[in-house]
């Protein structure tokens, strides 16, 4: 007799998933979220807002995810998924309500998906975020026995008058970094191209510890200047580095000047351009190259703010011109 377990997938799997994650994730859960797990919808409440935007954000880990599924390490792949997501929408001064998570798979197994989650949850408490929903899928014949693939939502919320789009960026501002935790989730094709033995010693540790290293999360550190200072742009550094992101924010007529020898570039990252022969300006159209997030502000309030984050820096200024970015080589004159 043909069953669904008999096509490969298996719901028992699916319960037990949910049985691991149920605890935790209403860990996450604040008074806004009016129902548990099991719904055919997520319901969040929205509070006391004047003019509320709501600012959503979707991504998954590329990649990165083959490294963790070939050393069997799960752990950090959940915090890379939803810092993809919310590190996004706090570019935008908004606070990040709630996150839904999407795993598919060849072959469910319940202690893999749930350590795949928690992760995710570990993630949203750090960031003041509830996990309300996700979904499951396990789809044979799509996927093979053992691969998986990861992605999520999530939606944040801002005053209209207090959203940071780069609109207040001017002549004269300076641009601060907010370092990386190293590679974050981008560019692992090109790294694990060169990186073929993943298992080599890199540091006193096997290379694959270093490359898993999670997404770093900046909403503690972005919702600290903001609570204190005005921030004029904000710059998730991520797929095609400072090249891509930065000229997002940045208005017609100005230039973000960076003087790349103030980055403090991480040495996995000089690992990677050394043994790969990779060009110095290929490393930065594709890398964070130590730099996680980029902060624009006015030059007086600079020093509050290497004062309220010391792990920040200055690494250079805006300037009139049309190109958006230039890198340069030489300290700053």
């Amino acid at each position: 007799m043909n069953t669904y377990k008999s096509a490969g997938v298996d719901k028992e799997e699916g319960y037990k998933t949910v049985d691991k994650i149920k605890k935790a994730v209403g860990e996450t859960h604040v008074p806004n979220v009016l129902n548990n797990l099991g719904s055919f919808g997520a319901f969040y409440e929205i509070g006391a807002y004047k003019k509320p935007v709501l600012v959503s954000g979707t991504d998954g880990v590329g990649t990165k995810l083959k490294i963790a599924l070939d050393t069997k390490q799960y752990k950090t792949i959940g915090i890379d998924c939803f810092a993809m997501c919310a590190n996004d929408i706090i570019c935008h001064g908004a606070q990040p309500l709630f996150f839904l998570d999407y795993l598919a798979c060849g072959k469910l197994e319940a202690d893999v998906a749930a350590e795949i989650v928690l992760g995710m949850v570990n993630a949203c408490k750090d960031n003041q975020c509830a996990l309300i929903g996700g979904e499951t899928a396990e789809m044979p014949g799509m996927y093979k026995q053992g691969d998986y693939d990861v992605a999520g939502f999530c939606v944040g919320i801002v005053e209209k008058d207090q959203i940071i789009d780069g609109s207040k960026i001017k002549n004269g501002d300076i641009i601060i970094a907010l370092p990386s935790s190293g590679f974050h989730s981008n560019g692992f094709s090109l790294i694990r191209k060169i990186f073929t033995d993943i298992h080599e010693d890199f540091e006193g540790k096997p290379l694959y510890e270093t490359l898993l290293t999670p997404t770093k999360l900046y909403y503690q550190s972005i919702h600290t200047l903001m609570r204190d200072l005005p921030l004029h742009g904000i710059a998730h550094i991520t797929g095609g580095g400072l090249y891509e992101n930065v000229p997002r924010i940045i208005p017609q007529g100005l230039c973000a000047n960076i003087h790349t020898s103030t980055i403090k570039i991480p040495s996995i990252m000089q690992e990677l351009e050394s043994r790969g022969h990779i060009e110095r300006e290929e490393m930065f159209g594709t890398f964070n190259m130590g730099v996680g997030m980029v902060v624009v502000l006015d030059p007086s309030h600079v020093q509050k703010a290497l004062e309220l984050l010391p792990e920040a820096y200055v690494i250079g200024e805006i300037k009139e011109g049309n190109e958006k970015i230039i890198l340069h080589s030489s300290e700053a004159s």
